[in-house]
């Protein structure tokens, strides 16, 4: 009897409803992401708003920002040998207790004599960071059916950026009412409820029963890196692909960006509200329009794109033009409410970029070195973003106005988009790829 293999599953709320209610597994992992992320955004705010209230200075949010993504490059290469030897649900469980734990160490910071201390807490936050996220993105292809990986991934950036809208709209209430104590405590909590629900999960994890185990030595090692570069290196595809997120060159700045403009360019004035925390709800507008924007992205792109290879390489080149346009656009508008659409729309184009490279990636890596290739994702764009945010920082301080910055940032997008599209000439076609459409299947 001829089997038929199953048509690819379309990407559309019904698929998504389908996905959570049918998948166990995912469902647990998609509650843990949804309520660690919401408490993320809360807490981020709170930082930001934090430091600029006891220094005064932008290169203080620069500086934070470079802590929360640099050491994930730095600690990349063992992340990925860990992530490649270790059960990857126990070390997301580890890294959401140890979170918690930094998290509410940020109670103690509460003058300038202490904001030291936020620098070092953040630096160990993103190490642990490092290790969850390369995980979680590893383990979707064990998880779900193959034609169900673009449906998981896009859903994954979909709450991502509902996340962000509500956590930073929200974020602003929260500290306005209850003060960003009652911030920090929050987010420790989601943590906590994060790894429980992925304690709950029941997943085979063939790259751990087929490794050697880790040892202490291993960490130290550069072959098991330099096998994963090599193997990435021989795909030119997969190679193009994991440079993808790094072109997403105004994500540093964003964060800097947002909580400047919030301050300096749109401040927005109640009565009977001092200017600390109305400041803060300005900055929550800005970020609430970056998650309307990541959250609208995936939502079209993905049902234009379907489980194409073609179509998803064709969508992040027109992510990263919309990204140019928005933020060149940004740097000219003359009110918040034109900011955050501009806004939406660059991050339409840059969820879209994300979403797409991190289901090519999936598609296109083996089990036994998904936890490298994802760990080098992760750190390149890591130090595209902590590069961004310095510089970005750098500029406002020596007199720079944040238009201009703006302005720059989204000229400067037209680069990463010039060399996808080189790298998508025939000429220059990925060997990965087959013949059709289609994405190619796991080795």
């Amino acid at each position: 009897m001829t089997t038929h293999p199953e048509p690819p599953t379309a990407v559309s709320i019904a698929a998504y409803g389908r996905l959570v209610g049918g998948n166990r597994n995912f469902r647990r992992l998609w509650m843990a992401q949804t309520v660690s992320e919401v408490g993320d955004w809360f807490y981020t705010l709170a930082i930001y708003a934090l430091l600029l209230q006891l220094t005064g200075r932008a290169s203080s949010v620069a500086l934070a920002l470079l802590l929360q993504v640099l050491p994930q490059t730095v600690v990349g290469p063992a992340v990925g040998v860990v992530n490649d030897r270790l059960r990857r649900k126990r070390i997301m469980i580890a890294s959401d207790l140890v979170r918690a734990v930094i998290v509410l160490c940020m109670l103690l910071v509460r003058s300038q004599s202490t904001v030291w201390m936020v620098y070092p807490l953040l630096f160990a936050e993103t190490v642990m960071a490092a290790f969850f996220e390369p995980a979680r993105n590893a383990v979707i292809p064990n998880i779900t059916r193959r034609e169900d990986v673009i449906v998981a991934n896009t859903l994954s950036s979909t709450t991502w950026s509902l996340n962000l809208m509500i956590g930073a709209s929200l974020g602003g209430i929260v500290a306005l009412l209850l003060g960003r104590n009652a911030v920090f405590v929050l987010n420790a909590l989601s943590f906590l409820v994060s790894a429980y629900l992925i304690g709950g999960m029941s997943f085979e994890e063939p790259h751990a029963r087929l490794a050697d185990g880790l040892r202490m030595q291993d960490l130290f090692n550069f072959s098991p890196v330099l096998e994963g570069i090599r193997y990435v290196v021989a795909d030119r595809g997969l190679l193009a692909t994991v440079f993808a997120k790094a072109g997403e060159l105004m994500i540093g700045p964003s964060w800097v960006l947002f909580a400047v403009m919030g301050q300096r360019v749109f401040p927005l004035r109640w009565r009977g509200v001092e200017a600390q925390r109305a400041m803060m709800l300005a900055m929550s507008l800005l970020l609430g329009a970056r998650g309307i924007g990541a959250l609208i992205g995936p939502l079209v792109s993905a049902r234009l794109a379907g489980h194409s290879d073609r179509r998803l390489r064709v969508g992040i080149l027109w992510g990263y033009v919309a990204v140019a346009a928005g933020y060149a656009a940004l740097g000219l508008a003359g009110n918040i409410w034109w900011a955050c659409l501009c806004i939406i729309l660059a991050h339409c184009g840059g969820s879209t970029v994300w979403v797409f490279s991190t289901t090519l990636l999936q598609l296109q890596t083996d089990d036994r070195f998904r936890g490298r290739v994802f760990a080098a994702d992760l750190a390149l764009s890591m130090l595209s973003i902590a590069l961004g945010a310095y510089l970005c920082g750098l500029l406002l301080d020596r007199g720079f106005s944040p238009r201009a910055v703006a302005f720059a940032t989204g000229v400067l997008m037209l680069l990463p988009a010039a060399l996808w599209a080189r790298a998508m000439r025939p000429g220059t076609r990925p060997h990965s790829d087959v013949e059709g459409d289609h994405c190619p299947p796991l080795s």
